[in-house]
């Protein structure tokens, strides 16, 4: 088959597709025929290294985690999926996704397509939606220390939100609304957009909220800079980040890092649903054919691209 490969950690512009053994899919597992794949951060940072402290990369490494397609084949034991049936996953540390077949463990990480989802949609799905609900997850514990996705009750949903942005990329106030009434069907609608071009985006917030925010997400920082971020945060208040960063913030905040999320059973089959009936709004920004996919990953880097970035299949 052809994937989009890097042979060991290198420039970004050193990734091609090229020819790269078709997977074999093994017990509990299934083959997937790609119809679309989308790209993550995490990606980058896997191709050139940056991550490879947290999260070492085999090689060649097949770019990608997020794919939609069908299945072709499956392994043993595998009795909930067919040959035929429509599906999107998220194959984590395993396949790559940026490939004509890439293979997915039957669980949850794994789901039916519905009808009503294309298959670019699906593939811009798994990673940003299930990363979405286990920060939401982190934002709030319950009494006996589990944590809960903020909305699970009404009574618990934020009053206010501020995101950092920039303008023209401010999400209208509608969309942001949960409309199932549960779990997480968007983020909560934003009061206040700080530019964070324009401004300090810590110090605006402060100027906002002085007190500090309940909880603040960063979803680009890792390391020592969330030390800095957390200054958002109230003391008592919480710092919830997907990168890991220092356990002792150096103030009373609590640091909750979701680096390595497991997705619970029943939740990327939810995302999808949601995504097929509208009330999850999936938004792709850019669009390239898989003999562009090595472009893709460079406009993905270099480019502000609003939505997710889709490579499509043949």
């Amino acid at each position: 088959m052809r994937a989009l490969v890097a042979p060991d950690y290198v420039p970004l512009d050193q990734v091609a597709v090229t020819e790269h053994p078709t997977p074999t899919p093994g017990p509990d597992q299934v083959l997937v025929k790609v119809e679309a794949a989308a790209l993550n951060p995490l990606d980058l940072m896997l191709i050139t290294g940056a991550a490879k402290e947290s999260y070492p990369a085999d090689h060649p490494l097949v770019v990608g985690m997020d794919a939609a397609g069908t299945v072709v084949e499956v392994g043993e034991n595998v009795t909930r999926y067919s040959a035929g049936d429509p599906v999107l996953v998220f194959t984590g540390g395993g396949a790559g996704a940026v490939a004509e077949y890439t293979v997915a463990s039957s669980g949850p990480l794994l789901a039916r397509r519905p009808a009503g989802l294309d298959s670019q949609h699906a593939a811009a799905i798994p990673e940003s939606g299930l990363t979405a609900v286990n920060l939401l997850r982190a934002v709030r514990p319950t009494a006996d220390g589990r944590r809960e996705c903020a909305g699970d009750r009404g009574d618990r949903r934020y009053r206010h939100v501020r995101r950092a942005a920039r303008p023209r990329d401010r999400i209208p106030r509608d969309r942001h609304v949960d409309r199932g009434g549960r779990g997480v069907s968007a983020w909560p609608r934003c009061d206040d957009t700080v530019d964070y071009r324009r401004t300090d985006v810590v110090e605006e917030v402060l100027r906002l909220v002085p007190g500090g925010v309940d909880v603040v997400i960063d979803l680009v920082n890792s390391g020592d800079g969330l030390a800095g971020t957390a200054r958002a945060a109230r003391p008592g208040g919480r710092l919830v980040s997907p990168l890991y960063g220092p356990a002792d913030l150096g103030r009373d905040v609590e640091s909750v890092y979701i680096g390595s999320f497991q997705a619970q059973p029943g939740e990327l089959d939810d995302l999808a649903a949601r995504a097929a009936d509208g009330r999850l709004q999936v938004e792709i920004g850019a669009r390239y054919p898989f003999a562009n996919a090595a472009q893709a990953v460079n406009d993905f880097a270099t480019q502000h691209i609003r939505g997710k970035v889709v490579v499509t299949f043949p």
